[in-house]
């Protein structure tokens, strides 16, 4: 019966087991038991017999007490998606936070305005890229790709997911000399450029990579929140010492989200989360390239990182995974200005190189932003012209 299904699970993430315990008292019930809000079946059939209708689908809501985990996200999750998870088929579809917990958190530091603001750009999409390759290269080849992908109209600048502080480029060789590049193409392009550093590492570390990346120069970080850790991510957010803008990556976001049947939403991991706990900007697959990944559930993600929210500022959606210069119109027309284009080999695979590769991407803004036809805009600017018959 899935009433009893539904109280078990809320009976078992609360104040019970799956036997009844005598210090389970009505008093401790009272306080601290979750509650069934709700059960709803969908499909919703009327007139067929239950053993006419091959698979019925769920879904149940319940509340659960502040008072059982705090202000905080890892004894939240614990709490509200805990040992029933390992049961098949349940998916965790949302989270709803009331503002006495969300109180708890200062979310970002800077959010979408901020980050404007430190950039000086308001009327347009900004644009980052990963330096390609991935890894395995040394601080002045990074430093030499920085500096050409920057001089080419890029707002930021982005380690890849898989670059941390290994010993062939370590952060403390890395940022004076990638920032020394980034400060020379500001100053010959006449615009600022960030450059987040990965600080990814054990728990112990991150803050100590943090603050070492931030005493060097640069000017904003990035983490792998997932596999650093969701209170990681917090931490670095709310510590004071931390005063430049914060990316967070999605790297291993697709084991908890990808089966319709198990796991945790992805707006959940990849927008409210993330946002929460401070996030600025959050880097998540993309529908138009090489991630598969519903468009509907993209533009849910970005809804839950820019809709209100509380006192908790809004956090720039970043969509990432083989984007081109072609694929600007429809990214812009899905979710607006208030985004990051994440692009990586659409830049550095630029024929012409990454330069021309960056000034393709400005030019591709700008004719959205100008509403001019792509086709139109290439007859004028060859690096667009260029990268619209080469990068797809």
């Amino acid at each position: 019966d899935i009433w009893d299904t539904a109280r078990a699970i809320a009976i078992e993430q609360s104040t019970g087991t799956w036997v009844p315990v005598p210090e389970e008292t009505p008093e401790v019930r009272k306080k601290h038991v979750a509650k069934v809000v709700g059960v709803f079946e969908a499909p919703f059939p009327e007139v067929l017999a239950p053993t006419d209708v091959k698979e019925r689908n769920y879904i149940i809501q319940i509340a659960f007490p502040i008072v059982n985990f705090g202000q905080q996200i890892p004894m939240m999750l614990s709490t509200v998606a805990g040992n029933v998870m390992c049961w098949e088929r349940i998916k965790l579809l949302d989270i709803r936070f009331p503002k006495k917990y969300v109180e708890g958190f200062k979310g970002p530091k800077f959010g979408i305005e901020g980050i404007r603001k430190l950039l000086g750009v308001r009327d347009r999409p900004l644009i980052n890229n990963m330096i390609k390759p991935c890894t395995g290269f040394t601080p002045e080849v990074g430093a030499r790709l920085a500096y050409e992908a920057a001089l080419g109209g890029i707002d930021m600048i982005k380690d890849d997911e898989l670059l941390g502080n290994p010993i062939f480029n370590p952060i403390k060789e890395r940022v004076p000399k990638y920032m020394d590049s980034i400060k020379k193409a500001d100053k010959e392009k006449g615009e600022r450029t960030l450059y987040t550093v990965n600080v990814t590492d054990e728990a112990s570390k991150v803050l100590e990579n943090a603050e070492k990346a931030i005493e060097l120069g640069t000017n904003a970080i990035m983490i792998n929140f997932l596999t650093a850790g969701i209170s990681v991510l917090r931490e670095l957010a709310e510590d004071p010492s931390i005063k430049v803008p914060i990316l967070a990556h999605m790297d291993f976001s697709g084991t908890m989200y990808v089966s319709p049947y198990s796991g945790l939403s992805s707006n959940l991991i990849l927008g409210k989360l993330p946002r929460l706990a401070g996030a600025d900007i959050v880097v998540y697959p993309a529908p138009y390239g090489k991630a598969p990944f519903m468009k509907e559930r993209y533009i849910k993600v970005a809804h839950d990182l820019v809709f209100p929210f509380y006192h908790v500022k809004r956090t720039f959606p970043m969509p990432s995974g083989g984007i081109t210069p072609g694929m600007v119109p429809e990214i812009v027309n899905d979710l607006g200005y208030d985004i990051v284009i994440g692009t990586g080999g659409g830049i550095h695979a630029h024929p012409m190189g990454a330069t021309s590769g960056g000034k393709a991407f400005r030019q591709a803004v700008e004719a959205v932003v100008k509403g001019i036809p792509m086709k139109e805009m290439a007859k004028e600017h060859e690096e667009l012209r260029v990268a619209l018959e080469t990068l797809r």
